[in-house]
């Protein structure tokens, strides 16, 4: 990073084996979490192929403005929910595809990270890529002092590419701490019907890799059809009305900055 790196304290990467199972939605939501606690908190959408951040934070037509200062260009940050926000997808229209390979994206998105006025910051939350190539691996090599967290959904293919995930994380030449596993999707409440208690997608899958990988199961965030409409509309999941997934997020955020302050 730039000069300003010792300016933000933390790094938290939120990362999974694949897609499709609430990262970048985690991601969004912790990091509100944490600004509502009080906490200066960046957030950077570093899932180059797929970056979704600005519409799920509501800024989707939003521009961010470019000032040079000496030979360098900075750009000063979209911020949004009290969270100072980049993503490339600020850059693009809509429609395009993001055809790169590896190097490209990766030199696109130290770019980005490094001309980013954060400021100073407690959180800097990064939404990864999904699995294990190029981007994650030059990202978490970037971040040495960062620590993860990994995203999965409670049935055994999800435990498998989960697993990778962490293993890519605690694998030599990159050494970056797993301090917690967060499962999606885990179960479904009916809402007429609250004292039911649905496994759709089988269970068990997020203690388990919590337990292989020695780092605690943060939460268990059931599947509701909130979140989907709220992500769609630009809104946080402290706009729903469902007690249970807000108090997820309040906890996540008390457990990570705990982490933090034991691993600091």
């Amino acid at each position: 990073m730039n000069n300003n790196s010792e300016e933000i304290k933390n790094i938290i990467l939120i990362s999974s084996g694949k897609g499709g199972v609430g990262k970048s939605m985690v991601a969004a939501n912790l990091a509100v979490a944490l600004a509502r606690e009080g906490h200066s908190v960046g957030l950077l959408d570093a899932d180059i192929y797929g970056p979704s951040m600005p519409i799920a934070m509501g800024v989707e037509n939003e521009k961010p403005v470019g000032l040079t200062q000496g030979n360098k260009e900075i750009i000063e940050p979209i911020v949004t929910f009290g969270v100072k926000m980049m993503s490339l997808g600020f850059f693009m229209k809509k429609e395009d595809a993001v055809i790169w390979r590896g190097p490209m994206a990766s030199n696109a998105l130290t770019q980005l990270i490094e001309n980013t006025n954060w400021g100073m910051l407690d959180h800097l939350v990064i939404d990864m890529p999904p699995g294990t190539g190029d981007i994650s691996i030059t990202l978490a090599q970037k971040f040495p002092r960062a620590k993860a967290i990994v995203v999965i959904t409670p049935q055994q293919m999800a435990l498998a590419d989960g697993r990778k995930a962490a293993k890519m994380f605690m694998s030599k030449g990159i050494n970056i701490p797993v301090i917690g596993v967060i499962e999606n999707m885990s179960y479904f409440v009916p809402e007429k019907h609250p004292d039911e208690k649905y496994e759709l997608f089988g269970k068990g899958g997020g203690q388990q890799l919590a337990k292989e990988i020695k780092a605690p199961l943060l939460a268990q965030i059931p599947l509701v059809s909130d979140v989907c409409k709220l992500s769609d509309s630009g809104k946080t999941i402290f706009s729903s009305s469902n007690k249970i997934i807000v108090d997820a997020f309040q906890t996540i955020a008390e457990k990570v900055q705990q982490k933090f302050f034991i691993c600091n």
